[in-house]
C-alpha cells in the first residue's frame, strides 16, 4: 500500500549515482510520515475486530454494482449499492458495514422496501421471510451523506492547481467510511461494475475497463461506467474525479497487449508520459520472475492523486508522482495485495513485504549497482532497534500494521533471506506455486499458507526459520574465529549472540568471504548450533575474511578475529574411523617444516607415502581409501623426533 513520498524527495531518486546514498533517507521519511499519517487514526473507532467490521457472516458477496453521484468541489456522496450475495446459513437478516455519518434512505429487493436498522457504524437488513442458505439474492442500498472524516484518507476532496480533486484510499479499514461493503478481509466479491455520476468538466477513473462515457442532464454531466471482472477485496475498490488529462500505452507481455492508461493532471502529463516507460520494463521484469499479469484481460493504469504516496488499487494504482519506487512499489502489488491478499492484517507483510522485496528485484535488473548498497541500508534500518515481529501484534494500530520497519524493510529482507537460504530457482519455483494455488489466487491468504508452498518446493522444513523471523524478534550478531591451516585451508569457529531474548539462536546458512592479495572465495556455513566449527578448503591461505559480503542476512555487530593456533604441539586428527571413501588427517602446531605419512594394511605391507610441507606447522591431507578392502590399517606420521601410530578398520 501506502507508501508516503513528498514530490522534493523525488527528484533525487533520478540520480543514478546517488540512489545507493540516498535511498535508505528517503525510506526513513516515508516511515515517519506515513506513520504520522496512519496514526491520526480516530481514536473512537471500535477496537478489536479484524478490518473494524461488524458485518455479519452469513453471506458470500458475488459482485456489487456502485453507482456513485459526486462533485469534486464537495465533500459528499449519493449512492446506490446493488449486492448480490449467496446466503451461507438460513437467515432472516444480514448486515453490512457501513459508517453511521452516512445516511441509508431506503433498501429494496426487486423494488420492494425492506427494513433495516442503522448503529454502530452498520446497516441491518431484514428480510420478509427466511432466505434458505444457498440461494442467490440481491439488495439495493440507497444512501448519502459526508463521509466521515477518519484521517487516514478513505475520502479526500481536495485541490490541485486551483482544481477540485476527489479520491478514494480504503486500506485498511475505510471501505466502510463512503460505500456498504464488507469491510474486512475475508470476502471477495467476484466481480464489480462501477457507475460515476459527476460535473461534466471532469473525468472519473476506477477499476477495471472504461466501458462508456456519456453526456446527461442536457450536458451538464458525465456518467462514467467502469466493469471489472476479477475478484476484488471491498479495500481495492476506488474512484477519482478532477480534470484529468488521459493517455494510453501498452506493453508486450507473454504474448499478450495490455494496455497502460494513465489519468494524471494536466500539469503533470509530460513527466508522466516521460516516466511511465519505467513502469512498462517493471512489468516485464516482474512477469518473467512470478508470471501473467494478475489482471491481462483488462489493463494497468496509474491514477494521480494528492495523498503523499501510493494505493495499489486494483488495475489502476494511485500515485502523487511517477518515480521509478513508488511505481515498482504499487505494480508489484498487483500480484502481491490483489491477486492474493492478505487474509487478516496480522500478515499484511504478504502484501508491503513483497512489494518492497520485488522493488528491490526490480532495482537489482535496473541499477545493479546498486543492490549491495541498498540491500545493506534496509539491514540497518531494521536492526535500529532490538526487537518487533513480522506478525503484527495489534491490529487495531493502524501504525503498527503500516510499520515501515517492520512490515516492510523486515517483511522484504526476510523473503529475500529465504531466496538465499532456498536458492534462486528453488524460491522462485516457490513463489510462483504460491502465486497460482488455485485455493489462494484471487483470495486471501496467510503466513502459514506461504510457508507451505516454499516447503513443499523445497523439501526442506521452514519452522525454525518462521519461528524466528515471523513470531520471533531481532537478529542474531556473529563473532567469527578463524585461522589458516596449512597452504589451502581455514579453520572457522562460529558464535552468536540474539539481540532479543524471545530467540535465542538463528539456524542460519552464513556466508563468509576469504581472500588474500590475489585470490577470493565465499563459502556458505550451515550454521545450526553456537561454536560450530568448520574446516574448509579454500586452495589458497587467506589473510582477511569478512561476514555476509552480498548483504543477504538480517545482522548487526559482527565481529571478525584472527586467532593463533590453541592446539596441543604436535597435534594429530585422523577421521573417520572406520574409514569411508577417503581418510582425513589435520596435523597441527608442528615445529618442523614438513612431515612423512603412511599407511600400511595388517601385514605390514606400505600402501601410500606422502610427504606432506608444513605450512605455519600445519597442513590438512586427504588420503584416497576407497579401494581398499575391508580389514586393519596402520597410520604412521614421522615429523622429525615426533613418531605417530594409529590403527584403523575398514
Amino acid at each position: 500500500m501506502r507508501i508516503l513520498f513528498t514530490c522534493l524527495l523525488f527528484a533525487a531518486l533520478h540520480t543514478t549515482a546517488q540512489l545507493p546514498a540516498q535511498y535508505r533517507l528517503h525510506e526513513k521519511e516515508i516511515a515517519e510520515m506515513e506513520r504520522n499519517a496512519h496514526m491520526r487514526l480516530s481514536p473512537t473507532s471500535p477496537a478489536g475486530a479484524e478490518g473494524l467490521s461488524s458485518a455479519s457472516t452469513n453471506f458470500d458477496v458475488k459482485y456489487y454494482r456502485c453507482e456513485w453521484e459526486v462533485d469534486p468541489a464537495v465533500r459528499y456522496i449519493t449512492g446506490k449499492v446493488t449486492v448480490y450475495f449467496i446466503v451461507t446459513t438460513a437467515s432472516t437478516d444480514i448486515t453490512f458495514d457501513l459508517m453511521s455519518p452516512l445516511v441509508a434512505d431506503s433498501v429494496k429487493q426487486r423494488n420492494n422496501t425492506l427494513n433495516k436498522q442503522q448503529a454502530n457504524n452498520s446497516l441491518q437488513v431484514f428480510f420478509p421471510a427466511s432466505v434458505s442458505a444457498g440461494t442467490l439474492d440481491s439488495v439495493s442500498i440507497y444512501y448519502k451523506g459526508i463521509p466521515a472524516e477518519t484521517g487516514f484518507g478513505s475520502f479526500i476532496q481536495d485541490q490541485h492547481a486551483g482544481t477540485p480533486v476527489m479520491w478514494s484510499l480504503s486500506e485498511p479499514y475505510g471501505a466502510r467510511d463512503w460505500w456498504p461493503c464488507k469491510n474486512g478481509n475475508n470476502d471477495k466479491a467476484d466481480s464489480i461494475d462501477i457507475i460515476i455520476t459527476n460535473p461534466a468538466q471532469y473525468k472519473a477513473a476506477s477499476n477495471g475497463m472504461l466501458q462508456s462515457e456519456t453526456l446527461i442532464a442536457g450536458g451538464t454531466k458525465k456518467v462514467a461506467w467502469w466493469k471489472h471482472r476479477y475478484p476484488i477485496a471491498s479495500y481495492l475498490v476506488c474512484f477519482a474525479v478532477t480534470n484529468y488529462s488521459v493517455f494510453n500505452r501498452t506493453v508486450q507481455i507473454g504474448g499478450t497487449t495490455l494496455p497502460m492508461v494513465t489519468y494524471c493532471y494536466p500539469e503533470s502529463l509530460t513527466s508522466f508520459q516521460n516516466g511511465t516507460q519505467n513502469t512498462l520494463d517493471a512489468m516485464v521484469i516482474f512477469y518473467n520472475l512470478f508470471g501473467d499479469y494478475p489482471f491481462s484481460k483488462e489493463k494497468y493504469g496509474h491514477v494521480q492523486f494528492g495523498w503523499g504516496g501510493g494505493m495499489e488499487h486494483q488495475t489502476a494504482s494511485f500515485i502523487v508522482s511517477i518515480v521509478d519506487y513508488l511505481t515498482a512499489h504499487e505494480l508489484a502489488h498487483q500480484w502481491f495485495g490483489d491477486k492474493i491478499t492478505c487474509g487478516s492484517w496480522e500478515d499484511i507483510w504478504l502484501n508491503e513485504g513483497f512489494a518492497t522485496h520485488l522493488t528491490k528485484l526490480y532495482f537489482e535488473k535496473k541499477l545493479p549497482q546498486a543492490t549491495l548498497s541498498l540491500r545493506k541500508d534496509d539491514i540497518d534500518y531494521i536492526t535500529a532497534q532490538p526487537g518487533g515481529t513480522l506478525k503484527v501484534d495489534d491490529t487495531t494500530s493502524v501504525g503498527r500494521i503500516f510499520d515501515n520497519r517492520l512490515t516492510y524493510a523486515k517483511g522484504g529482507s526476510v523473503l529475500n533471506m529465504l531466496r538465499f537460504k532456498l536458492g534462486d530457482s528453488v524460491y522462485f519455483k516457490a513463489i510462483r506455486s504460491y502465486l497460482q494455488d488455485p485455493k489462494l489466487a484471487y483470495n486471501f491468504a496467510r503466513t502459514p499458507d506461504l510457508k507451505r508452498h516454499l516447503e513443499q518446493v523445497s523439501g526442506k522444513n521452514l519452522t525454525e526459520f518462521f519461528n524466528d523471523w515471523y513470531t520471533g524478534q531481532g537478529y542474531p550478531s556473529y563473532k567469527i574465529e578463524w585461522n589458516p591451516v596449512g597452504s589451502r585451508h581455514v579453520r572457522v569457529k562460529i558464535n552468536q549472540t540474539t539481540s532479543h531474548a524471545a530467540v535465542n539462536f538463528f539456524e542460519l546458512p552464513v556466508p563468509i568471504k576469504f581472500k588474500n592479495a590475489t585470490q577470493q572465495k565465499t563459502v556458505v556455513f550451515d550454521n545450526t548450533s553456537n561454536g560450530q566449527e568448520f574446516l574448509e578448503n579454500l586452495g589458497f591461505t587467506p589473510d582477511s575474511i569478512f561476514i555476509d559480503p552480498e548483504y543477504w542476512l538480517i545482522t548487526k555487530n559482527n565481529t571478525v578475529s584472527k586467532i593463533a593456533d590453541n592446539s596441543a604441539p604436535n597435534s594429530v586428527t585422523v577421521y573417520p574411523n572406520p574409514i569411508q571413501s577417503q581418510l582425513s588427517v589435520l596435523l597441527r602446531n608442528f615445529s618442523t617444516a614438513a612431515a612423512d605419512i603412511s599407511l600400511y594394511n595388517a601385514a605390514g605391507q606400505l600402501l601410500f607415502t606422502q610427504k606432506t610441507n608444513l605450512v605455519n606447522g600445519s597442513e590438512y591431507v586427504e588420503l584416497p581409501t576407497a579401494h581398499l578392502p575391508a580389514g586393519m590399517y596402520s597410520l604412521r606420521i614421522i615429523a622429525g623426533d615426533f613418531k605417530f601410530t594409529k590403527k584403523l578398520i575398514k
